[in-house]
């Protein structure tokens, strides 16, 4: 006996065996409308009702939703439940938030970071110009390439050659390596939490979802679906422009099960909520008996948002005698819990196939690294374009300088250029061996130098070309860096 069959059984047993008449408090409150009820009652009993499901007869015993535009035509009982329509598809391989590298920020967060790599080194060059016309101390601006290295060097936790002396330049430094500290400290955090604890979601949670992402979706026939999606004074009226171009679709089918190649093949299928337990434990149990390992028996997923919510009940003909007789059984009935009993009885206390299977054995995955993967072959190509780049300007292109001496031409390559760049010393970098006991040595050695003990360290006391005193290591790995037979 399906749990529809029961609940008609117990509306007629509540009615003609007096059930809801046994409480005093009840015959209290009732006056002449009891009598009123009896009679009908008594009239009613032992005839025989024609009760249909979509077409009007003496009564619709079904879960008709109470759609406002039908009452010119029919008088909806009391209320029965709260209908809930659910979007059912196929379970997806990877979660709609993301997955590899980009997972732990959404995107406008990674077009912030872009925007701030590309225009932090332009801002190191302009306020260390604006500073080398302001103040006249000798230190020299940072040209856009070298910051834009910088930018990019720090960004990766490289260092730098540059080693700014005004306090201006080097905030600014500062900045940006506190700039990347935090945000290194939050993408890996969000990373770990997205590898280990993240939350599955769909591609579609809401049914504007299937406007916007353009995803083929279907419904059965006949259905309140239907009617609500042709409905011009319905809010999901927007949806009629997919079943005018094909993407939705209504099908008429003998059993729920026929429904499931549409969802296979990517569909969306909307359905009632309790329909679709049915068909997913249904399918689960299917699987269970035909030994189908654990984790791939959940091959469907319910939508986290319902497709629309409608109230139901049942439906009588226009100024019926019967709704008077029903509509207070259908009350007891309701705020007894026999209704929702009846419809999940045969469905389990926990939830089918959930969203987030609560997998512990989360492991890597080639589309994890798939951004890895990309990195690396965007670089190779970015090499190799560069490369191809500096033969051309090598080979090809030259600038042409016309000197005021005669016809002659002095041709000078961008490479050239930049060898007298390179030439300038910088002392930021260590100084080269042979400077330090050389011929032209920094330091003073007449063969006799002694030698001190400071902090349980040994070191060599030489003097320097200047006159004062300096401390070269002995016996340790650094004391190579000052070998006196160079």
């Amino acid at each position: 006996m399906t749990g529809l069959e029961l609940i008609i059984s117990s509306v007629c047993n509540a009615t003609f065996c007096e059930a809801v008449y046994d409480n005093p408090i009840t015959e209290a409150i009732l006056s002449d409308q009891k009598k009123e009820i009896q009679k009908i009652a008594e009239d009613l009993n032992g005839k025989h009702l024609k009760i249909g499901t979509y077409d009007q007869v003496d009564m619709a015993a079904a879960f008709l939703p109470i759609l406002y535009t039908y009452q010119i035509f029919v008088d909806f009982s009391t209320i029965l439940d709260n209908g809930v329509w659910m979007m059912m598809l196929q379970r997806p391989k990877e979660s709609a938030a993301g997955s590899g590298l980009l997972a732990p920020f959404e995107i406008h967060v990674w077009y912030l970071i872009l925007a701030a790599v590309l225009s932090y080194g332009p801002c190191i060059t302009l306020l260390t110009y604006l500073r080398s016309k302001v103040v006249k101390d000798g230190e020299k601006n940072i040209s856009l390439s070298p910051s834009f290295w910088f930018v990019y060097g720090a960004l990766l936790k490289q260092g730098t050659t540059l080693a700014p002396e005004a306090n201006t330049t080097r905030i600014l430094f500062t900045t940006w390596w506190l700039f990347i500290i935090l945000l290194s400290a939050f993408y890996t955090a969000n990373l770990t939490a997205f590898l280990t604890l993240s939350k599955f979601t769909l591609d579609v949670e809401y049914p504007e979802d299937l406007y916007k992402k353009n995803y083929r979706w279907v419904a059965p026939e006949g259905s309140t679906v239907q009617y609500v999606v042709n409905d011009a004074n319905e809010n999901l009226h927007f949806l009629s422009k997919m079943v005018a171009n094909g993407r939705g679709e209504f099908r008429s089918v003998n059993a729920d099960r026929q429904f499931l190649p549409y969802v296979t093949a990517g569909a969306v299928l909307v359905k009632e909520q309790t329909a679709i337990d049915h068909l997913m434990f249904e399918d689960y149990l299917k699987k269970t008996k035909d030994k189908v390992p654990e984790v791939k028996r959940c091959t469907y997923v319910v939508a986290p948002n319902p497709f629309m919510e409608k109230l139901r009940g049942f439906a009588f003909p226009k100024k019926s005698k019967l709704k008077l007789l029903f509509d207070p059984v259908f009350t007891y009935l309701r705020q007894s819990g026999i209704v929702t009993y009846l419809e999940h009885r045969d469905l389990p206390s926990t939830k089918i196939c959930p969203l987030d299977l609560q997998s512990k054995d989360r492991k890597l995955r080639n589309s994890d690294l798939s951004m890895t993967y990309m990195l690396m072959g965007v670089g190779l190509a970015t090499a190799i374009a560069v490369f191809g780049g500096e033969m051309i300007i090598r080979y090809y292109v030259r600038i042409k300088i016309r000197t005021n001496r005669g016809d002659r031409h002095k041709i000078k390559t961008v490479k050239s250029s930049k060898h007298r760049r390179f030439r300038i010393q910088d002392d930021s970098h260590p100084p080269p061996y042979e400077s330090l006991f050389g011929h032209n040595s920094r330091y003073k050695t007449n063969g006799h130098s002694t030698t001190k003990i400071v902090n349980g360290r040994e070191y060599w006391v030489v003097g320097t070309v200047s006159g004062d005193t300096r401390l070269i290591p002995v016996r340790t790995p650094s004391a190579f860096l000052y070998q006196r037979d160079k």
